[in-house]
Formats: C-alpha cells, sequence, structure tokens
C-alpha cells in the first residue's frame, strides 16, 4: 500500500519529469542525504520513478532536498510503501543489486547486460524495476527472493564496497547508455570553421614541402620520400580545420618573411 506525503516546497528546475523508465526502488533508506544523491544520480540519467520502502525517517525529509541538486522533479513524485511486496506489485520484473553471494539459485547480471534486458521488457509491454538495499547491509533475502535476477557490478574484488547513490549511479548510467546514440568519439570544432578537406591539406603539405626543400632540410635526395610521407601523416592525424590549415601556412610563410629581412 502506498503511503500519502503531505506537499512539500522544492527547488524548481528545468528539467521534465522522465516518463517509461525502470522504477528505482530504495528499501529502508537510512539517510534523507542518500535518498537526495539518489534522486539526483536519477534524473542524471532520465530516470523518473523513485520509490521508498518504510524509510527509516519517514518521507519528506527535508535532508534530501539540499543533495538532489535540483532534481526536486524526482522528490516530488516519489511513492512510499510499507513493504517491498507492495512496491513492486505493479511490476512485471524485478532486479536485486547486491555485492554478496546468496543461498540463492537467480541469473546474475552485471549493469550493462540489466539495462539492455530491460529495455527489451519496456518493448515487450513489461514494466521493470530495480531493488536497492539499506545502507548499512543491503537487501536482505526476503527481498532477494522477489527478484527475478541479481545485478552484480563487476568491480575491485578486494574493495568492491559502493554507497547507495554510487550504486544507483551505476546502473542508471548503463540504462542511459543503453538507449543513447551518442558517437564514441566526437570532434567539437567552432560554427566558424569546418574540417579540411583534401584539398587544402595537400596544399598546406606543398607550401611547407617546398619552404623545406629550399632550406635543405630534406636531404639527402634518397631519404626525401620518406621524409614526406612522416610529414604527411602527422598532419593527417591532426585532424585539422580549415581554419588551422589557414594559421598554419600563415606560420610557414612568417617564418620565410622574418630570415628574408636583412639584419639590422
Amino acid at each position: 500500500m502506498a503511503l500519502s506525503a503531505p506537499p512539500r516546497r522544492l527547488p524548481k528546475t528545468s528539467a521534465t519529469a522522465p516518463k517509461d523508465t525502470p522504477a528505482i526502488i530504495l528499501v529502508e533508506p537510512q539517510l534523507g542525504e542518500n535518498i537526495g544523491m539518489a534522486a539526483r544520480a536519477m534524473l542524471n540519467n532520465a530516470l523518473g520513478d523513485m520509490r521508498l520502502v518504510a524509510p527509516v525517517h519517514g518521507w519528506p525529509n527535508e535532508h534530501a532536498i539540499k543533495p538532489a541538486s535540483g532534481a526536486g522533479i524526482v522528490l516530488d513524485g516519489v511513492q512510499v510503501f510499507d513493504s517491498t511486496s507492495a512496491a513492486i506489485a505493479d511490476l512485471s520484473h524485478v532486479y536485486a543489486t547486491t555485492a554478496r553471494d546468496r543461498d540463492l539459485t537467480k541469473p546474475v547480471l552485471t549493469p550493462r547486460a540489466a539495462a539492455a534486458e530491460m529495455r527489451e521488457i519496456f518493448a515487450a509491454g513489461g514494466r521493470p524495476g530495480v531493488l536497492f538495499g539499506r545502507e548499512a547491509w543491503g537487501l536482505n533475502n526476503d527481498d532477494v527472493t522477489l527478484a527475478d535476477a541479481v545485478i552484480s557490478v563487476p568491480m575491485n574484488p578486494t574493495f568492491a564496497s559502493i554507497n547507495l547513490a554510487q550504486a544507483v549511479l551505476l546502473v542508471g548510467y548503463e540504462w542511459f547508455q543503453a538507449g543513447d546514440d551518442t558517437p564514441d568519439a566526437d570532434v567539437r570544432m567552432s560554427k566558424s570553421t569546418r574540417p579540411a578537406n583534401k584539398q587544402e591539406l595537400i596544399g598546406m603539405f606543398e607550401h611547407l614541402e617546398k619552404e623545406l626543400d629550399d632550406c635543405g632540410f630534406l636531404r639527402p635526395p634518397e631519404k626525401r620520400p620518406a621524409m614526406i610521407r612522416t610529414i604527411r601523416n602527422m598532419f593527417q592525424r591532426a585532424q585539422m580545420t580549415e581554419q588551422e590549415v589557414r594559421t598554419f601556412r600563415g606560420i610557414i610563410s612568417g617564418l620565410i618573411r622574418r630570415h628574408e629581412r636583412p639584419r639590422e
């Protein structure tokens, strides 16, 4: 049974409430600060459905507001339940987060694998949720028993301890990444320029090579082809913009003019 909470004033934010996302269920959270930080981690990753099971200090909790750092929209939508079974009643698939071995036979997934599976569950019309346990000792076995699978984060085996908000962030991050199409590598540049085309690059190469020939750098002649390939390959890796090519050609011209100027 969901418990009602009196209204409270929270900082305004420009963020919108995410829809159709996994429920994040905090079981018996002890500190309001941790609830606030978990809400912040959720909104970072476009998660909006936070549920609390029997929070130790009740709800609402003023100590959650500041650590939420603008994620008041998540706190505004918090649902409070008196039991884990009530909190997950409308869910079709439940994951339990735990770092401890349990005497239970269940699939064990990484956050990445669980996120991909949750995307598939939504696509099939289901609704998943993730259980996170109390800060001091995590979930009890009765809660884990209610889950369809366990999420375990692969970390340093000699120091795998993470706090509640970190756990929510890890799971939330993988959920967000599973639906994000941001390229792994991206070259960002000013709107006033663009990537240099090959004609511009070759013009720069020929300009530089002429001056290097004139100053005697590309010697002996039998090594000149290999030296030119090395120089061109070096500049190719730089992924220069049209503005950078023009600037570099200006540098070459400036150096030549300096050396051609009579000494005073």
